[in-house]
């Protein structure tokens, strides 16, 4: 798919805010996926089409969670994970992207999983540090993405747990999961 047309098929569905998020986390995505030598097609496509279902009523995605046979759990913990899953269903179906390196880097750009992609990690880094994000320890993953992807990964997902764990709000196990994975590898290397 081309990008005009992916934008302006995102455009609809999206606030102006998040629409100049989600050119941001493009533009940011490519930039990743030159310097690490991922897909540039599919990195620019998965960053377009990343927040798709951010603006579904939570009913609607909690349906589609239950129909789709998604992972259960996620109902119960925060609903900001909700629109990753969702909207890598939703991309695939009304949209008709099949490709599934682009639907996982959309399914988790919110949560993580082990094992990620290289797709996978460039997408949510880049959601993560775009250029339009200003909060805590952002420009320092910034930094670290431009030498070390994974180590700007273990840096996100450290800064949102820890986010996370301040206002007492449960964290999703894939995000430990991922967090301990790429930290237990890192040891591995060392």
């Amino acid at each position: 798919m081309e990008r005009d047309m992916a934008l302006e098929l995102v455009k609809e569905q999206l606030t102006e805010h998040r629409y100049q998020h989600t050119l941001g986390v493009m533009e940011t995505a490519i930039d990743l996926a030159k310097r690490y030598d991922a897909d540039l097609k599919k990195a620019e496509t998965a960053a377009i089409f990343h927040d798709y279902a951010k603006f579904r009523s939570k009913e609607e995605m909690k349906q589609i969670i239950i129909d789709q046979h998604m992972p259960k759990d996620l109902l119960f913990y925060n609903t900001e994970l909700w629109h990753a899953p969702v909207g890598a269903y939703l991309v695939n179906t009304e949209v008709g992207i099949q490709d599934e390196e682009i639907l996982d880097a959309i399914r988790f750009h919110t949560s993580g999983r082990e094992r990620m992609t290289l797709l996978e990690k460039v997408i949510f880094v880049a959601d993560y540090i775009e250029p339009g994000r200003h909060f805590p320890g952002v420009e320092e993953v910034r930094e670290i993405a431009k030498q070390d992807l994974d180590t700007a990964l273990i840096y996100s997902l450290r800064n949102t747990i820890m986010f996370l764990a301040k206002k007492n709000q449960a964290i999703y196990p894939d995000t430990l999961q991922t967090y301990n994975a790429l930290i237990l590898n890192k040891k591995g290397e060392s």
